[in-house]
């Protein structure tokens, strides 16, 4: 997915463990395009903090009835030094890259593809799609590995049945489940579904920052309530992260962990860079139709222009200090 702001926030990205406390990040609201558009939650990255391990961006959308809001349909538009992760709840995207990739997203199937060097792609919601529900999320290379080829994998996870709760892993280890999906910093990421009541003590790696984004349902982390739609941060250090549904309806929502990163990041627009000049630098290449980002076969339109770059330099925000 791109980030279509018209004025782009730009962020150094410094990733850092937190205190054994609960930090709530509220959404804001950012629409993906004209006035029809989709609106998406926006929880990553924000000024109090910009990741969670190295997960870097989260947009989480829907449902939204797509005869209403004109569903998803993003231009082809580029990325580098990052991997994107589709997740769905319900509905359908058609993808297709300039790896030559064309694939559809479907609820429970992981879609990752990495830029690297640098890729372009597009995403679609299908005709068949009534109801769009899901996530977007962003995974900051690390800079050994932010040069790395184009690629795409798809799994399916299986559903690992728990008392009260059903966990699918799609990235990383949990719940007695690992991933085939390569990521190149630890890295994890699943779909949780906690029955009306229910409590779950989940056994975590203490070297992890957590994030849990709430789609759906009344869910507390470490006792903490969360609203659907806000993520709850805990830092490093547990070794069991404390989820529980306390309505009488069931609760969805998407646990993400890592090692703090220790690097700086320049996010702008849709790259993740290390300076303002090679922002700089990825933005004009795009303009400019570079073969460093490739072309997308089959979307019928134009691709997404640049915004500009603002007035001064792209000036460095990070995480608060641990």
């Amino acid at each position: 997915m791109s980030n279509v702001e018209a004025q782009p926030a730009e962020l150094v990205c410094e990733s850092a463990s937190g205190p054994a406390v609960v930090e709530v990040l509220q959404p804001r609201d950012v629409p993906l395009g004209g006035p029809r558009a989709m609106t998406v939650r926006r929880t990553l990255p924000q000024r109090s903090r910009s990741m969670v391990g190295a997960w870097c961006f989260a947009d989480h959308y829907g449902p939204d009835d797509v005869s209403v809001t004109g569903g998803m349909d993003v231009a082809p538009h580029p990325h580098t030094g990052l991997q994107t992760a589709s997740w769905l709840f319900s509905g359908e995207i058609e993808h297709r890259d300039s790896l030559g990739v064309h694939a559809l997203v479907r609820p429970g199937e992981l879609n990752l593809m990495t830029a690297g060097h640098g890729i372009c792609h597009s995403e679609v919601s299908t005709p068949g799609t009534t109801v769009l529900h899901g996530v977007q999320l962003w995974i900051a290379l690390p800079d050994a590995h932010r040069d790395a080829p184009r690629d795409f994998q798809h799994h399916v996870p299986e559903a690992v049945e728990l008392p009260g709760a059903t966990v699918r892993v799609f990235l990383g280890s949990a719940a007695g489940r690992t991933s085939p999906v390569t990521t190149f910093t630890p890295l994890l990421g699943a779909e949780v579904v906690l029955e009306p009541g229910a409590r779950l003590a989940l056994d975590v790696d203490p070297s992890f920052e957590h994030g849990v984004l709430v789609d759906v349902g009344e869910v507390e982390l470490a006792g903490t309530a969360l609203a659907p739609g806000a993520l709850g941060y805990l830092g490093a250090g547990a070794t069991s992260l404390g989820l529980a549904n306390t309505g009488d309806t069931p609760a969805r929502a998407v646990l993400l962990g890592g090692e703090p990163l220790g690097e700086d990041l320049v996010m702008w627009w849709n790259f993740v860079g290390r300076s303002h000049e090679e922002i700089a630098r990825f933005r004009d290449q795009w303009q400019a139709g570079s073969e460093r980002f490739g072309r997308v076969e089959g979307y019928p339109g134009a691709r997404l222009p640049a915004p500009p770059l603002p007035g001064g330099r792209l000036r460095p925000r990070g995480n608060p200090p641990a």
